[in-house]
């Protein structure tokens, strides 16, 4: 059969359909990975293909589940000429679940597209000249092993009539509800873990066949450091066999805290309105360097402990913090920069708009015996701490910094802003807004991948002040 060498890699022969219309079936040279699950190819057209389930440098067979005039998505059928870069993946359901869309991608390949990423974020959506770009980013930093890294995993609950699946998120096609896919072990997850989410799946199926129990979601948390071992439940108010559950639990996996967490509202935008302690202390504890924190359910953390350890070197390194300084932690949650900052500082002034968090940071302090901090809660804009800062940590969600929080930082005669970022767009924004205000610029940036198997990554810029 004639097999023809198209634009853009594209291989194709007499049985391939060239156009990407949804349904139809294409052959195609996977270019490189995506700041996402995808990743992307060309069609003949030179229309891009976002691909699902294969690696850069594969040539894939792969049907089309959506398209638009811009671009189309893909699934892949078959690998017909496996990547040098695509191996076996550690975990038996990374086709199907949707936990670690790039297991079948190297390491070195993974750590590599993320700086990638990160570099064509800021050339596209920071306006940064591309050579800048490449000399302020820095090789991406791996702080832990590849696998078993995670402190926490998530599982969905899905009733079956008078049964219930407990399990991961399977990965679902354009438009399509995820289902729930039955998990013996994770291996994102490390030390007890593994073995934890078949007893934990185990006991609440067992529970739901008995009585009628729904959830939300269970979050399981663990710490090789402390030994703690925390599932959280998810659950509208309302009546909870409370005693029954806290004791199947407890007999199955021994776990040190059982909670549960009461949500109100729609679906995407659930809030907590209490946490109820079904058994044991009613908080999980992790140890960063010489701190112990102590967290309850709601409240973020870093799923990779190993690397929020770096996080902190990384800030403190390019902070250079010094016992006379004043410094600032907008979005602070429980205290992960705030505790080495007040080690080291005069004083922190330390902003966070969420109210269990809030309530985390000011035990964590007390723990810690540091009594110069000052934990306020409100929003960072509306909140923003009088006076003026010699050194600023800011961590902020995936939205990145409201403009009013980038002038009023501009404004601070501080030597140096350390800006953590969970997403290499809205960093990019910012540093445009920072770039605009004319003060601060960015002097080293440092990619750290606290999510091996995902596209995700961690950012640590450093903006030194232009006086």
């Amino acid at each position: 059969m004639r097999v023809a060498l198209r634009p853009h890699g594209l291989l194709t022969n007499e049985a391939a359909v060239m156009t990407s219309s949804k349904g139809s079936t294409l052959r195609l040279s996977v270019e490189h990975m995506t700041y996402g699950a995808d990743a992307i190819a060309h069609d003949e057209d030179g229309k891009a293909v976002f691909v699902v389930g294969a690696v850069a440098g594969d040539v894939v067979e792969a049907r089309v589940v959506h398209s638009q005039k811009n671009y189309s998505r893909a699934m892949t059928t078959k690998v017909l000429e496996p990547s040098p870069q695509r191996v076996k993946s550690a975990c038996p359901f990374s086709e199907v679940c949707g936990g670690c869309p790039w297991a079948f991608l190297s390491y070195e390949a993974q750590l590599k597209a993320k700086r990638d990423n990160l570099v064509d974020a800021l050339v596209r959506i920071g306006h940064m000249e591309p050579t800048v770009a490449q000399e302020l980013v820095s090789p991406c930093v791996a702080p832990s092993k590849p696998w078993g890294y995670r402190n926490k995993v998530e599982l969905a609950f899905k009733r079956q009539g008078q049964r219930a699946v407990v399990g991961m998120h399977a990965r679902a096609e354009e438009g399509e509800k995820p289902s729930v896919i039955k998990v013996d072990s994770c291996p994102l997850l490390g030390g007890r873990s593994k073995k934890v989410v078949k007893a934990v799946s185990g006991a609440l199926g067992y529970m739901a066949g008995s009585c009628d129990i729904t959830l939300d979601r269970i979050g399981i948390r663990t710490s090789s450091k402390t030994g703690d071992l925390e599932i959280a439940l998810w659950t509208a108010p309302g009546p909870f066999p409370r005693a029954q559950t806290a004791k199947v639990l407890a007999d199955a996996t021994k776990a040190t805290s059982i909670v549960r967490v009461l949500t109100k509202g729609q679906k995407k935008a659930r809030k907590v309105s209490g946490v109820e302690v079904l058994g044991g202390r009613g908080h999980w504890r992790e140890r960063l360097g010489d701190n112990t924190m102590m967290l309850s359910a709601p409240s973020f953390f870093q799923v990779n402990t190993a690397g929020a350890q770096r996080l902190i070197e990384l800030v403190l390194e390019g902070l250079c913090p010094t016992e006379d300084d004043e410094a600032m932690d907008l979005y602070c949650g429980a205290g992960t920069f705030t505790l080495p900052l007040a080690e080291r500082c005069a004083w922190v002034s330390a902003v966070e708009s969420y109210g269990p968090a809030v309530r985390d940071l000011r035990r964590n302090l007390d723990a810690a015996g540091l009594g110069n901090a000052e934990p306020i809660g409100g929003d960072a804009d509306r909140e923003f701490p009088e006076g003026q800062a010699d050194v600023i940590v800011v961590d902020p969600p995936r939205a990145g910094l409201a403009p009013d929080v980038v002038k009023k930082l501009s404004a601070q005669p501080a030597r140096a802003i350390a800006y953590v970022s969970c997403d290499p767009a809205t960093l990019a924004r910012d540093l445009a807004r920072f770039a605009s205000e004319g003060t601060f610029h960015p002097v080293r940036i440092t990619p750290v991948d606290l999510f091996p198997q995902t596209y995700h990554v961690e950012t640590v810029c450093l903006l030194a002040h232009k006086e």
